[in-house]
């Protein structure tokens, strides 16, 4: 009889108030993917080591006919811009939906210090739940990472987008 592993290994203590605060501001980007654009409602914002705001945006991918505009990926890419470097040392990124592997190693590659996350992704999450991209001790960088912060507003969000999607009442 095998019994279930629970939960992954990932920091989901009570979240700061920034951490909320932040997530809120990804959220609303999420919604407003979902309502300007029907996109998949998935929002990211990045906050530089001061704790301004860097870069922003939302799942871009459908509209955009581009497989790597992730919201992660937007976001990244803005703040790369208003930094002026590649390399992300010392921001934090928030975003909605557990990172895909793709979004993943590009925040490996940035060397961001820290992601924050909303709701997991038992799928393809690659931030603890079916891979541990950030945190793989063979890379040369790792990534604080903290999950599940509002995630009853972010997995409801997507879930309920899906099952519009696919005409179902919201659940």
């Amino acid at each position: 009889m095998s019994s279930d592993p629970g939960p992954p290994a990932i920091e989901t203590p009570a979240p700061a108030d920034d951490d909320v605060r932040w997530m809120r501001h990804a959220l609303q980007l999420a919604a407003r993917a979902e309502r300007e654009h029907d996109e998949i409602p998935v929002g990211a914002v990045v906050l530089d080591a001061a704790g301004r705001v860097v870069g922003e945006g939302w799942n871009r991918n459908i509209g955009e006919h581009d497989p790597s505009a992730h919201a992660e990926i937007v976001a990244l890419r803005q703040a790369g811009r208003a930094l002026g470097n590649h390399r992300l040392v010392g921001c934090t990124l928030f975003v909605t939906l557990e990172p895909c592997t793709m979004c993943a190693m590009a925040m490996v590659h940035a060397r961001l210090a820290r992601v924050v996350f909303g709701a997991f992704d038992p799928k393809t999450g690659a931030a603890g739940s079916v891979f541990d991209v950030l945190a793989d001790p063979r890379h040369n960088h790792r990534i604080a990472v903290t999950g599940g912060v509002l995630a009853d507003e972010a997995g409801p969000m997507l879930r309920n987008y899906f099952r519009r999607k696919r005409g179902l009442p919201p659940g």
